[in-house]
């Protein structure tokens, strides 16, 4: 079993910034891949950004250039560095991993861009 905590949403104003960690914890033996999805309201929800075990990286094109993903490994812990967010940035970020195949989600972090 993993468990995942999301960390650093808030309130900020169009062209701030914001940055976002997430720690897994419990049972790792393996960690595939890490990465950041969201929800904005009435909307599916979609992938903002991942990275994997070989840090190869992946980014939703309405984020690239202005989101950076990384990883500090041997914490399993996965940052999203948000710069010049737009108030179609607003949503619900979650955590993903995927450790041994399985999927794990937090428990969600609000973002809220502010024009």
């Amino acid at each position: 079993q993993v468990q995942l905590m999301e960390s650093g949403g808030g309130l900020v104003q169009a062209g701030g910034s914001l940055r976002l960690s997430c720690a897994a914890s419990g049972t790792i033996f393996s960690v595939d891949a890490m990465g950041w999805y969201r929800q904005a309201p009435g909307k599916q929800r979609e992938l903002v950004a991942t990275i994997t075990s070989l840090s190869r990286t992946n980014y939703a094109d309405s984020v690239k250039g202005r989101f950076t993903i990384s990883r500090i490994y041997a914490k399993n812990t996965v940052y999203l560095q948000m710069n010049s967010l737009k108030p179609e940035d607003t949503a619900v970020y979650y955590c993903w991993t995927a450790e041994r195949g399985n999927d794990y989600w937090g428990q969600g972090t609000q973002v809220t861009v502010s024009s």
